[in-house]
């Protein structure tokens, strides 16, 4: 009893409900060592009870939380809602007579409001808020006044969802780059009238070791503060043009073998090697760099390296010292471990061309993102580029060292069991302790909203249930064994929405899998749009028949697929099954699936027929991939995606779930039915492509050009 009140004063779960009417209890030995994750020592029960003791005590001394949300009020004075001038409930219960002063964001002193301050009147921010009782007891919090919804697409639209490494030109080197984000968006927009692309995460990677392969997922990063210069287009950064002398030879030689590994991906089915990319790119930088920057330059230089300040030069330290000693931290000599130490200063020192060459390398690739949103923006998007903000990072990369207070050692983000994965996740991802990021501020969570959203038209949060209750699992535990622990989901959503306002962007939540009750509606009222797969759409109180369009979600991104899902071809095909088959990932016989799988298909050609949006008829593969575009259209969902591989008749998966070595996941160009790559100047030429997007044709803003 002891243990699970004190688990309860600390948001850790000491059970779960994985489905209506079924609670789940979690083991004691996994309750114990969260706590012990977030410095709570409940290993026997007198700790349990002197822990207990002081959090109970603390708790009733306790002015204020730390952390005071106050949302801008939406209603004209006198209707319902949030009256003028008044602020958060928590408030309402201080002692009577308590002054408040608040130090106002980015002021130096801290200027007395009086006892009722107008909180409408306050500008939306993080401030500091300090309260003082008649008897002299003083408190301080973090108050976060934010508007109350983040901005919202400013009409429906459309567009890609695509992997970026997976759509390569025949500029690329190797793996699609930045240039080909700013050339799909160019040509989408004012081709097809697209309002939007969406994009996988472009943080910066984990290296590889001496003589391995380094992790290619996108979703399990060294930082998800910087974006990976592997993506640059080299012949983009303005001193390519100046290199000569040996530097040019070697470009040139460079530039010869870039060639020939993009001819091995496109022609001879080669798998994209990010590994093999990143050293011609980084042998290619090291030349370019040589060339002095111009005055301008110089002065964007030092603007970027004065913006981002400590966390840049703790990236670049990190990655100088990566190396030197390899990918993982934890391996270094002991005093590098500390990035505060006086061991680790001098190293820098000792390595600072390599500090400077890597933050170099993240100024020119944060600046091709701004001309990649630029262009977006140039063709008439009304939204631009969403990037995607993977839910962690890999417990040896940078900003795990840089910043290892804010991080659960000992711990992994995952998934509990559920209908779909009956053995839980486990991602190998360290959470966020919820009790760092309010004590700071939320100063890491704001810096990394900030990073991305210098950049964006709109974010996808990855599992954006991770505002509210993340599953951790303690390490060497399966993923069965974790549990839930609880963050300060007013304060996470105040400044998501504070950040996405400044930054004029809208925000997405992947909320698929499964959702705690209420998630979505908070997440709505907040003006983070969902999710919606239409496979999984279904009426599941009503016999579990695919849910009518009308009776879809408006708040929401709407798409057949994505990423870690089958491509619409290989679902409609089966080839999704057979795949399955021989990856070993199946639960039934083979035959069982199959059927499975046809009986579902053929439900939704059934609807299709009788909305009339099939008229091609159900022996159509090209006419039921348009076909089910158009039942999309038919929703009232704000905007349609349309998963970039289906366009041209892709068969394989990006990702499938559960494997590692078995499948080449993160590594495949975009191909057609056949398999063949497509580069995207094929893409943008084939007629299968158009034929698809002319279901949306008619939905194109005034002034927009048809495809050709």
């Amino acid at each position: 009893m002891g243990l699970a009140r004190l688990a309860a004063l600390y948001g850790v779960a000491t059970a779960y409900s994985p489905s209506e009417g079924v609670t789940v209890p979690v083991p004691e030995a996994t309750v114990i060592a969260v706590l012990a994750a977030l410095g709570i020592d409940a290993a026997g029960p007198a700790q349990i009870r002197s822990a207990l003791d002081r959090a109970e005590s603390a708790a009733a001394k306790r002015l204020l939380p730390p952390t005071v949300v106050c949302w801008q009020r939406t209603t004209a004075p006198g209707e319902s809602g949030e009256a003028p001038g008044s602020g958060p409930p928590v408030l309402a219960r201080l002692p009577e007579g308590t002054a408040l002063w608040i130090t106002l964001e980015g002021e130096p002193t801290a200027a007395p409001q009086g006892p009722d301050p107008r909180w409408d009147e306050l500008p939306h921010g993080v401030h500091r808020l300090r309260a003082e009782t008649p008897d002299g007891r003083t408190a301080h919090a973090s108050l976060i006044i934010a508007p109350a919804s983040a901005p919202l697409p400013p009409r429906r639209a459309h567009g890609f969802l695509v992997q970026l490494y997976s759509l390569l030109s025949q500029r690329s080197w190797g793996m699609g780059d930045l240039g080909d984000l700013a050339e799909l968006a160019s040509w989408s927009g004012r081709s097809l009238g697209a309002g939007f692309l969406q994009i996988n995460p472009l943080h910066s990677a984990v290296p590889a070791k001496p003589g391995g392969r380094a992790d290619p997922s996108p979703y399990r990063p060294s930082s998800r503060l910087f974006p990976d210069p592997v993506q640059l287009r080299i012949e983009d950064i303005p001193e390519y043009a100046y290199v000569s002398g040996p530097d040019r030879q070697r470009l040139d030689l460079l530039c010869e073998k870039a060639a020939r590994l993009r001819e091995s991906v496109l022609d001879k089915g080669a798998l994209i090697d990010r590994d093999a990319v990143w050293a011609l790119k980084r042998s290619a930088l090291e030349s370019v760099l040589r060339v002095p920057l111009g005055p301008g330059r110089r002065a964007d230089y030092c603007d970027f390296l004065a913006e981002r300040g400590r966390a840049l030069d703790d990236h670049a330290t990190w990655c100088a010292l990566a190396e030197v000693h390899g990918p993982d931290w934890h391996s270094w000599p002991a005093e590098l471990r500390d990035p505060r130490s006086p061991r680790t200063a001098r190293a820098g020192q000792e390595l600072r061309e390599r500090v400077e060459f890597h933050s170099k390398a993240a100024w020119l690739t944060d600046r091709q993102l701004i001309a990649a949103e630029g262009a977006a923006r140039a063709a008439g998007m009304s939204i631009g580029v969403i990037h995607d903000l993977a839910v962690g990072v890999h417990p040896g990369g940078a900003d795990v060292w840089a910043q290892p207070e804010v991080f659960a050692a000992g711990m992994s983000v995952g998934a509990p069991p559920d209908a779909f994965n009956g053995r839980g996740q486990g991602w190998g991802l360290p959470p966020w302790r919820p009790d760092a990021l309010a004590a700071s501020g939320y100063a890491p969570y704001r810096e990394l909203l900030r990073g991305v959203l210098r950049y964006a038209g709109g974010v996808r949060i990855d599992h954006v249930m991770g505002l509210f209750r993340l599953w951790w699992v303690p390490e060497g535990s399966p993923p069965t064994d974790g549990t839930y622990v609880r963050y300060d989901a007013e304060a996470m959503l105040a400044i998501l929405v504070l950040e996405a306002d400044r930054a004029g962007a809208i925000v997405l939540g992947e909320d698929l899998g499964t959702v705690e009750q209420g998630v979505r509606e908070t997440l709505a009222r907040r003006g983070v749009l969902g999710t919606s797969v239409l496979w999984f759409e279904r009426d599941w109180a009503g016999g579990g028949r695919p849910l009518p369009p009308d009776a879809w979600r408006e708040g929401a991104l709407a798409t057949v697929t994505t990423h870690d899902l089958p491509s619409t071809a290989a679902r409609l095909t089966g080839a999704h099954t057979e795949l399955r088959a021989r990856l070993g990932l199946l639960t039934r016989p083979l035959d069982q699936e199959r059927s499975r799988e046809r009986a579902d298909v053929h439900e939704w050609l059934r609807l299709l027929q009788g909305l009339r949006l099939l008229p091609e008829g159900t022996n159509d593969e090209e006419g039921q991939i348009r076909a089910v575009h158009r039942f999309l259209l038919r929703t009232p969902a704000r905007l349609i995606g349309v998963w970039l591989p289906d366009a041209v008749g892709d068969r394989r998966p990006q990702n499938v779930p559960g494997t590692c070595d078995e499948y080449p996941n993160w590594r495949l160009p975009v191909a057609d039915a056949e398999g063949h790559p497509v580069t995207l100047e094929e893409f943008a030429s084939s007629p299968r492509t158009h034929a698809l997007m002319e279901v949306f044709a008619n939905r194109r803003p005034p002034g927009v050009r048809p495809p050709r």
